[in-house]
């Protein structure tokens, strides 16, 4: 009871930090397999156990006491989806990059996996907290740059030498920011 307390008081405090990590481990994740990591699987990583030793009293005894005590930290499913959300911009630059490096696969690869995430945001919609629907207008932002950048790719990209795409891109990405009213 004491844990939920706790996790009450303090989850506004840590809930950003909560976000990045899943950020992180998703985009690790999807480096590795090319798919999604699950809630489950994250909370299955913030699971840790430690060993508190206590020394009796007995001075003629070498025996330790040692008592093992585990603690978990719970990602929400609200924390879950913003960092998915967050994982979005990450992956849109993994687009771009991988334009640059003259990797034309990875971008459809890429907007195929950040279509089903925004079909999945848009069940959610506006019925969803508050900070989900703030994100949805980034994954959006997102997810145009990378279809932008695979529809140049298919248009244009015979017309472009490799070693100039990332120039294209990143001119194309700048206006795009312009128009949204971005830095």
């Amino acid at each position: 009871m004491g844990e939920d307390i706790f996790w009450l008081q303090f989850h506004r405090a840590i809930s950003p930090g909560l976000q990045e990590y899943v950020e992180a481990v998703s985009f690790q994740y999807f480096i590795k397999t090319r798919t999604l990591v699950s809630i489950e699987e994250i909370n299955k990583q913030l699971v840790f156990a430690a060993e508190d030793k206590e020394e009796e009293t007995k001075p003629s005894s070498d025996c330790h006491n040692t008592q093992s005590h585990i603690w978990s930290l719970k990602v929400t499913p609200v924390d879950y989806l913003l960092g998915v959300a967050d994982l979005t911009g990450e992956l849109m630059r993994m687009c771009i990059n991988s334009v640059g490096n003259g990797d034309i696969d990875t971008p459809f690869e890429l907007s195929q996996f950040l279509c089903q995430i925004y079909d999945g945001f848009s069940f959610i919609g506006n019925t969803g907290p508050y900070e989900v629907s703030k994100k949805l207008h980034t994954l959006k932002q997102s997810l145009a740059k990378v279809e932008n950048a695979c529809y140049t790719l298919k248009v244009r990209g015979s017309e472009i030498p490799k070693h100039m795409l990332a120039d294209v891109f990143s001119t194309k990405t700048e206006l795009i920011e312009q128009e949204d009213g971005l830095p």
